[in-house]
């Protein structure tokens, strides 16, 4: 079973919107994130840890392997029953046409952030109490052509796909994907300081929003989809005006 990193709200027990019932939070609430130790997905599990109940933040660093359907099932098994549950993590997708595509890589990554996403949602959803929620992540190559970005494009595209069709599967649970935009996070840390912000200058420069997307732009997302319970089977798109350029 993987360690977890268990963060206790601080916040009090008083009500505030989205849980269980679809409208508030309580010192009862359950909200997993998967991916929350780095980038996105730590700063929805801060986000989260303001208000009242438990947040269980797990990953690879934590030793959760979210390509092995059999640990996954153990971990949520460990957990209990969950309110909501968020999926971010994500895999080193290759590049490149697909007549050079290294397909090994290419599995690879979809075992993580497609058939890992798949499996938390089969395990999640017979944990998940009433009013839960699911949210998945994408990102905005799933609808944006952009040469030698197959691997991305295909497996986004996967993701919106299947999270309509678990929408209606899990209904009323309510089951939504986020899909960011480029966003300054721990995947660029292997760079040297100038070559990131000159990148992100750049990508910024192209952007009607005018700058890169940060993970506070991001976690404001999933918080808007759990919140709202009239939304369901939705892609709330989070790029910086990437997909009207």
């Amino acid at each position: 079973m993987a360690p977890l990193i268990t963060t206790p709200s601080s916040a009090n027990s008083t009500a505030t919107p989205g849980s269980r019932t679809g409208h508030t939070f309580t010192a009862d609430t359950v909200s997993v994130v998967i991916g929350g130790t780095s980038g996105i997905g730590r700063a929805v599990a801060d986000t989260l840890a303001a208000r009242p109940g438990r947040v269980i933040a797990a990953g690879l660093t934590t030793g959760l392997d979210v390509s092995d359907p059999a640990a996954v099932a153990a971990f949520f098994e460990s957990i209990g029953p969950v309110d909501h549950v968020v999926f971010t993590a994500g895999s080193q997708a290759p590049g490149g046409p697909l007549a050079s595509l290294d397909l090994d890589a290419a599995k690879a990554a979809f075992d993580i952030k497609f058939w890992g996403a798949i499996a938390v949602a089969r395990a999640a959803a017979g944990r998940l109490r009433p009013g839960g929620t699911l949210t998945l992540t994408s990102g905005f190559l799933a609808r944006r052509t952009v040469p030698s970005a197959f691997v991305k494009t295909a497996m986004n595209a996967a993701l919106e796909a299947s999270a309509k069709l678990l929408a209606r599967e899990f209904a009323p649970l309510r089951v939504n994907v986020v899909s960011p935009g480029l966003t300054d996070t721990e995947a660029y840390a292997g760079m040297a300081p100038e070559a990131r912000e000159a990148m992100l200058a750049r990508a910024a420069s192209t952007l009607p929003a005018g700058r890169a997307g940060r993970v506070q732009d991001l976690a404001a997302g999933y918080l808007f989809v759990i919140d709202n319970p009239f939304v369901t089977g939705s892609v709330i798109d989070i790029d910086g005006g990437a997909l009207i350029q």
